[in-house]
């Protein structure tokens, strides 16, 4: 399942990023861009026009064919600030699949979305209702996947995760498209497992 599928990665960039309670001291804002290196140099391995990454705080930026070396650039242009319009960001990657699929371009295994967050977005009605439109135009439930992935311990977004992780299917998405992993599950595993977990799954 790892060959032949699409990954993208959805950073967010909020200015609540910048705050420095990881390991050593480092922003969460850094582990995140050591994490999008991992994932990478991962994805290189198996899908070598790279990946996509997007950045979002309210507005949000694409970046397509991304390898390992353009990932330290995009963290020079970017800088944390700003709120969580996870909304937005996320329709338009979900769009852009569906854009291809109908021409073609996607891969024979589908996509996989990646979000790493560490807070609560803008708008969680919006956001639940992006993911269960989506699961009405797909054809099949391996197709798209979307993996949450929490950066930092805001409790209010720890709920909102495990709600999509849980709730999906009962207000209405055609499938299960969601998992969330917070820090405490990661215990013992770097976000750079995680994200291969994610590929591998």
């Amino acid at each position: 399942m790892m060959s032949d599928r699409d990954y993208t990665l959805i950073i967010d960039k909020s200015g609540s990023m910048s705050t420095p309670d990881q390991a050593g001291g480092r922003s969460r804002w850094d582990i995140a861009q050591e994490s999008t290196l991992a994932l990478a140099r991962k994805a290189e391995q198996f899908d070598p026009d790279g990946i996509t990454v997007y950045v979002f705080s309210g507005r949000f930026k694409r970046y397509e064919n991304v390898n390992s070396a353009k990932v330290a650039q995009i963290f020079q242009e970017n800088d944390p600030a700003g709120t969580t319009n996870l909304a937005g960001v996320l329709n338009n990657a979900l769009d852009n699949y569906f854009q291809r699929k109908a021409s073609g371009q996607t891969k024979p295994n589908g996509e996989t979305i990646l979000v790493v967050t560490d807070g609560e977005p803008d708008d969680r009605k919006a956001v639940f209702e992006v993911i269960i439109q989506a699961t009405r135009r797909m054809d099949r439930d391996e197709e798209l996947g979307i993996s949450m992935i929490q950066v930092g311990a805001d409790p209010q977004a720890t709920k909102f995760l495990k709600a999509l992780d849980d709730q999906l299917q009962g207000v209405g998405a055609k499938f299960d498209i969601c998992d969330t992993i917070t820090l405490e599950d990661l215990e013992d595993m770097s976000l750079a497992d995680v994200l291969a977990n994610a590929i591998n799954d």
